[in-house]
């Protein structure tokens, strides 16, 4: 709704700047002075858009409720990655399905961001299903669960699954950023 709102209005000033641009050049007749206004309204209308998206994103997730969760991958051997399914006090809050391409670049390293919300201060907690192709092209599915507290500024967890050479099986974890 906000972000239909912020369109709206930059289609407008997008608008009225160009038309007002036109009809004072049009008299002056230099096509290359009008060129230069509209580019510089099309910079001036990008960067107003990048400061309307921190603002929405500061009025939406204000610090002293903001939550992320993020996905890391370091895998390969033990696992193929299908799905991840999150829970956050027993409200299914984020699930995805990977392609191979996904996979791939989180095991080059990549992260994703699993979730991004708000979640007021207090105990909670956090359960993530993994499901893939384990050792020997088995089905493989797996839970862990983080019991954390939210303080008053901005939490963030990784979810990690991992290979563990120990006993051929991947591993999955809950951390919770410092």
């Amino acid at each position: 709704m906000m972000t239909h709102r912020f369109s709206l209005i930059l289609s407008a000033l997008l608008l009225l700047g160009s038309s007002t641009v036109f009809a004072q050049d049009s008299n002056d007749g230099d096509e290359g002075s009008v060129a230069l206004s509209v580019e510089e309204l099309k910079k001036q209308v990008i960067r107003l858009n990048r400061d309307l998206f921190i603002l929405e994103e500061d009025l939406l997730f204000p610090a002293s409720t903001q939550f992320a969760v993020f996905l890391s991958l370091d895998t390969g051997e033990f696992l193929k990655l299908d799905a991840v399914k999150l829970k956050l006090d027993d409200d299914t809050v984020a699930s995805h399905l990977y392609t191979e391409r996904q996979v791939k670049a989180l095991q080059r390293g990549g992260m994703q961001r699993l979730y991004m919300g708000n979640l007021k201060t207090g105990s909670h907690q956090v359960t993530v299903f993994v499901e893939g192709i384990g050792p020997d092209n088995r089905a493989y599915k797996q839970a862990a669960t983080l019991e954390f507290e939210k303080g008053t500024g901005t939490a963030a967890l990784e979810i990690r699954i991992r290979d563990r050479s120990s006993d051929y099986q991947p591993e999955v974890a809950i951390v919770e950023w410092e």
